[in-house]
C-alpha cells in the first residue's frame, strides 16, 4: 500500500501519459504503465528507498528504474512555477518579506572530483557543512515557512552565498525594495536587501541601536525557514 491520495497519483500518472505522447511512445512498449510508474515515482518519494531495490519490486532494471525516476521527476519538475513567477505571487498576495536558506539533500554522485582553492583534489558533491554527499538546493519561503520556490541543485561543496548569486539573486534583485529578503548568516555579503543577523563584536560589545532590533527580528525567521527546509 502507497500511502498517498489516490488523485496524486492520478496527476502524475496523466502527465507520464502525455510526455509518452510527447515523444511518441508506442502502446505497450514499456515495461511499467503510466499508472504503475506514477506509484514506482512516488513510492520512491515517499520514502527514499535504493532505486535498484525498488525497481526490482516493479519487474524492472536497475538502469530502467533509473531512467523511469529521472523522467518522472522531469515531468513533475517543469509544472513548478519559475523564480519570476514565485515573486509575481508573493507581491499579489501582498507579503511583507521572503525567507531565503539553503538545503543539503542526499545525493548520490560520489564520484566526481574537482579542485579545492588550495590546489586540492576533493569530492565535489561532499558537503563540509552537513558532512556528507549531497546536492546544495535554494529555497525561498513565505514567512510561514511555506516554500514558494526551489532551485536547481548545485553540488554540495558550493557554499550557500555562492549558490544564491547563481540561481536567485540576479532575479531577485529587482524586487528587493519593495520584498525584502530575511536570511541567516550564511549569507552575509548578498548585498541590500538581503538582511541578515550582525555578529556581535568581539570583546563583549553590545550591537548600536540601530543594529539590534534588525537582528532580533530576523533571527527568528530565518530559523523559520531552516525548520521548513525539509519539505
Amino acid at each position: 500500500m502507497l500511502d498517498v491520495p489516490g488523485e496524486l497519483v492520478l496527476y502524475v500518472a496523466r502527465l507520464l501519459l502525455a510526455r509518452r505522447r510527447e515523444i511518441g511512445t508506442p502502446r505497450g512498449s514499456r515495461a511499467l504503465s503510466c499508472w504503475q510508474q506514477a506509484v514506482f515515482t512516488l513510492a520512491w518519494f515517499r520514502d527514499r528507498p535504493d532505486v535498484a531495490r525498488l525497481g526490482r519490486g516493479f519487474g524492472i532494471s536497475q538502469a530502467t528504474a533509473y531512467r523511469y525516476l529521472a523522467e518522472a521527476i522531469s515531468v513533475l519538475a517543469a509544472r513548478s512555477p519559475g523564480l519570476a513567477r514565485a515573486l509575481e505571487a508573493a507581491r499579489e498576495q501582498g507579503l511583507a518579506y521572503l525567507i531565503l536558506d539553503g538545503k543539503i539533500v542526499a545525493a548520490d554522485r560520489c564520484k566526481e572530483k574537482t579542485t579545492s582553492k588550495k590546489g586540492k583534489t576533493i569530492d565535489r558533491w561532499y558537503s563540509g557543512k552537513a558532512h556528507r554527499f549531497g546536492g546544495n538546493i535554494q529555497g525561498l519561503f513565505n514567512p510561514a515557512g511555506t516554500p514558494l520556490w526551489v532551485s536547481p541543485v548545485s553540488p554540495g561543496g558550493v557554499h550557500d552565498l555562492t549558490a544564491a548569486r547563481e540561481h536567485v539573486l540576479p532575479g531577485l534583485r529587482p524586487h528587493l525594495k519593495d520584498l525584502p529578503v530575511l536570511a541567516d548568516l550564511g549569507y552575509e555579503g548578498a548585498g541590500c536587501g538581503v538582511h541578515v543577523p550582525v555578529r556581535k563584536p568581539a570583546g563583549g560589545q553590545e550591537l548600536d541601536v540601530d543594529t539590534a532590533p534588525a537582528t532580533t527580528c530576523s533571527a527568528p525567521p530565518a530559523a523559520w525557514a531552516s525548520a521548513a527546509s525539509p519539505s
